[in-house]
Formats: C-alpha cells, structure tokens, sequence
C-alpha cells in the first residue's frame, strides 16, 4: 500500500491490519485511523482520532510539522477510506 515515488515504502497488509487492531482494541474510542508519513525516518506511523473533526488539525499537516505528511483516513470499524478534502 502506498509505495509510489512520493513514499518509496510500502506498507504490508498484515502492519495495516495490526494498525486497525490496535486502534479498535483502544480504551479510547477511536473511530479513525491516519497514516502518517515521516520523511526523516521513511516510514508510516499510525495516528488515532476519535472525531472527523480531530481529521481537520492533521489535514494540514504537512505545514504544520514539514517532516511528516497526512497520506490517508480510514474507519476502523468499516475499514473504508475516508477521502481527504
């Protein structure tokens, strides 16, 4: 998922599904999972919100911490992605 010239990584089906996991097995009702790409490291990191508003604060993400990119929004219940705006 995700490998593309922008993000020379991808990330595997079972670190997503682990991602999902984690997210849904919270005391915290989290409803969505953000992956997050950070250019020093090259690698994706999970970031839980529990509100579409609390999406809002990452949408520009990419200018408020120039080492790390929102790439994608998903449900952690339907597993659906979420498009961002």
């Amino acid at each position: 998922m995700f490998e593309g010239p922008d993000y020379p990584k991808s990330i595997t089906e079972e670190l997503f599904e682990s991602w999902l996991e984690e997210g849904r097995s919270s005391k915290i009702s989290y409803q969505f999972l953000l992956i997050v790409w950070n250019v020093y490291d090259e690698n994706y990191n999970p970031v839980y919100v529990e509100s579409r508003e609390e999406i809002t604060k990452y949408e520009h993400y990419p200018e408020a911490k120039g080492s790390e990119a929102l790439i994608a929004v998903y449900d952690l219940y339907s597993e659906s992605r979420i498009p961002l705006a």
